[in-house]
Parts: C-alpha cells; structure tokens; sequence
C-alpha cells in the first residue's frame, strides 16, 4: 500500500520551535486534517531532526528546475548530491548548479513538486484532504512562530 505524506516544515531549513509551539502546531493540523471514519488511517507526527534532512516528495517529484536560469536540473546529478551531503547533514545548501555554474541553495531549487529541508517536520499521514490553503499555512506559522512551507509526498 502506498501512503500520502503532509510535511509541515520551516522556511529556514535549520529552524526548530519550542517544544510547546510544536505541539500546539500539530493541534492546528490535526483538526486540519482529522482522522476521517471510513478512510485511510491518519496518523501524525512530530520530529526534531539530529541533522538537517531532506524533505521530498517522493514519486511525485516531476523535475527540478534552476532558481538562476530557470533550465531543468538532472535528477540523477541531484539525488548524487544528496547522497554525497547526507553524511554532514546538509550543513551546507550551497552548491554550483551544472546548468549555469552559478551559486545557489539546494533549498531554493525549483521543485515539481515541492520538497525541502528541515530540521524540524510536522507529518501528517495520509490525511485525507488535500493542500493547505494559504490562510490555512499562514495559521500554522503564526502558532509555529516561523514561516512555513508544505511537502506533499507519496511514497
């Protein structure tokens, strides 16, 4: 069985909230996205990451485009960095795109869909809905304490 992911993460990938603000943003997306009767069951998490993590969204990833030339980046160049970067837990983001050589952040990519990084994640599993409206991303901020950005995943 496949499973929907809802990944709630901070615009500054090195970000953590209180533990208290954590909290009360997961009160925020549960009632968002409520365990359904008769659907898939939902399930939520909280995670506080040891190293910075890649937030992607699995299969639906389509293509990543540069932020600076705006051409199309090879996936497999990508998913080689990501791997040559894990072991430092992406302390650094910045790299020289093969595209135009300029310099820009791994988190400013132009993702289809879109992914991230996060030290800091809130899940939602499959939740049975579908994306956060702005007002409703902009709620979950203010709770938070940062400014956020969601991951759809499916895995």
């Amino acid at each position: 069985m496949s499973d929907n992911i809802l990944s709630v993460i901070p615009a500054d990938p090195y970000w953590q909230p209180t533990a208290d603000a954590a909290e009360a943003a997961m009160v925020v997306l549960r009632r968002l996205a409520p365990q359904l009767e008769g659907f898939v069951q939902t399930e939520y998490r909280i995670t506080w990451h040891a190293k910075t993590a890649v937030v992607d969204c699995g299969a639906n990833l389509e293509r990543i485009t540069c932020s600076n030339c705006r051409r199309d980046i090879d996936t497999e160049w990508w998913a080689d960095l990501l791997e040559e970067r894990f072991e430092t837990g992406f302390a650094d983001l910045a790299v020289a795109v093969p595209c135009c050589e300029a310099d820009v952040s791994l988190d400013d990519l132009d993702y289809d869909w879109p992914c991230g990084f996060a030290s800091f994640e809130l899940e939602v599993w499959n939740p049975n809905r579908g994306q956060l409206t702005d007002d409703e991303l902009a709620e979950t901020s203010a709770v938070l304490g940062c400014e956020v950005r969601q991951v759809w995943a499916h895995i």
